[in-house]
């Protein structure tokens, strides 16, 4: 399956800036399952665009403009093919109860630590210590399903109710939020049960109709002994297979945010994002 992803980004500043430096996590990673065939990024005031890889290893763009400016656009265009995958491969179930053992080992463990480890954002409230302790006579792969499935019956996508800070105590007492939130607490409840579990940032395909950010979306990816990195929605409850197109990965949403940087400037700004992400038959019908 093809791709075309647009990316355009709109930032306006009150008082102009004198100086400012941005950096774009937003390049479509190449790994087994996707490739990159098409990467393009550029800017309104073509300040010089630089390529570098951040501390995880995926690919970012930074400009660093020191001119005066009161506003400036980005445009990034890239072209991914994805190959169609069975989520179901390599998962087996015949013992569980090793699978299980296996999370205690210390090597495994010291492997995995920073996945297992709890941040300000994957931090859970007391009242949901207990709830959703996996089950050790099913297999960790349907421990997570049933994971996946709780959080998407027990939430409701709502935009505009949380933001990038919002803890998960407060998303669990308004039962809303969005797809980094549900993420987070997937993340918190799957390491809870030592599963090495990491926050994905990506774009989705919601051709089909699924819940999502309009700009960028966000999973989670579990790893299962004998199987690996698998990846889980619970934003639509589903495995995250040929409509996710994975950007980049870390602890939570601070380690992958799309854009983040500087702005000398002493007044307010915005900006306006837009994602399209097409598929080559949408694009033949159209």
């Amino acid at each position: 399956m093809e791709y075309t992803i647009k990316y355009k980004a709109h930032n306006t500043y009150e008082a102009s800036t004198n100086g400012a430096l941005w950096q774009f996590l937003i390049t479509p990673e190449d790994n087994e399952h996707q490739s990159l065939e098409h990467s393009i990024f550029k800017n309104s005031l073509q300040v010089p665009v630089e390529n570098s890889i951040n501390g995880y290893g995926f690919k970012t763009f930074r400009v660093n403009s020191k001119n005066v400016i009161s506003e400036i656009e980005f445009e990034a265009e890239f072209r991914i093919w994805k190959k169609e995958i069975n989520p179901f491969d390599g998962i087996t179930s015949a013992d569980p109860a090793k699978d299980f053992q296996l999370l205690e080992e210390l090597s495994f463990r010291v492997e995995h630590e920073q996945y297992l480890r709890s941040t300000a954002l994957t931090a859970l409230p007391e009242q949901l210590e207990s709830v959703l302790n996996f089950d050790h006579s099913q297999s960790i792969f349907e421990n997570l399903q049933k994971l996946n499935n709780w959080i998407f019956d027990s939430f409701q996508f709502k935009a505009d109710v949380t933001d990038v800070d919002t803890n998960l105590s407060q998303v669990i007492k308004n039962k809303k939020g969005v797809c980094q939130d549900f993420t987070h607490l997937f993340c918190a409840m799957a390491r809870k049960n030592k599963i090495p579990t990491r926050y994905v940032s990506g774009y989705l395909h919601q051709g089909n109709g699924y819940f999502g950010d309009s700009q960028m979306h966000a999973w989670a990816e579990s790893y299962i002994p004998g199987k690996g990195w698998t990846g889980f929605d619970p934003t639509n409850n589903l495995l995250a297979v040929e409509n996710h197109i994975k950007v980049a990965h870390g602890k939570d949403y601070t380690d992958c945010p799309p854009i983040k940087g500087i702005v000398f400037t002493s007044g307010a700004n915005e900006t306006i994002y837009t994602v399209e992400v097409t598929s080559q038959q949408q694009q033949q019908q159209q």
